[in-house]
């Protein structure tokens, strides 16, 4: 695996977020919708616990975003040409560390559908299911929880 490191986002990865966003192949055809015209601002950087897996160069090849109230992962996204690389479960257990590093102790996921195996190997467990919300979502999306172990003390 090539030299990843792990990083709280900047507000000037805003544009390269929202283009890594764009480019995902998950979401074309059927999916299309729920990402047309969708960016990743330097405000919502700013807000939430937005973090980037990035490479020797600082490209983004892929991020993380955490709300902490209510607790779910918001976004999560791996670029296509690094799937099966290993970094979206190492985004996976960073965003696991930093929700108990804030005092969770679950995070929800409502996740892409063709995703929710990737979540439930990483320890997810399914807890329902969210109904379509046309025109965007038309279809439904599993409702997933991570527990979060305590964090460490020391």
């Amino acid at each position: 695996m090539q030299s990843i490191t792990i990083r709280r986002a900047l507000a000037s990865d805003a544009d390269r977020l929202t283009s890594l966003v764009g480019r995902s192949g998950a979401y074309h055809g059927h999916y299309a919708s729920i990402i047309a015209g969708y960016r990743v601002t330097a405000e919502y950087i700013a807000r939430h616990r937005v973090f980037a897996a990035v490479d020797a160069g600082d490209e983004p090849l892929g991020f993380y975003a955490l709300v902490l109230d209510p607790p779910e992962l918001d976004l999560a996204f791996v670029a296509d040409d690094a799937q099966g690389s290993g970094v979206g479960r190492l985004l996976i257990e960073h965003m696991i560390d930093e929700a108990g590093r804030a005092g969770l102790t679950a995070v929800r996921v409502v996740a892409h559908p063709p995703a929710e195996a990737f979540y439930r190997r990483l320890g997810a467990t399914r807890v329902g299911t969210i109904a379509p919300s046309p025109p965007r979502v038309d279809w439904e999306r599993p409702e997933l929880r991570f527990a979060i172990p305590p964090a460490p003390v020391g």
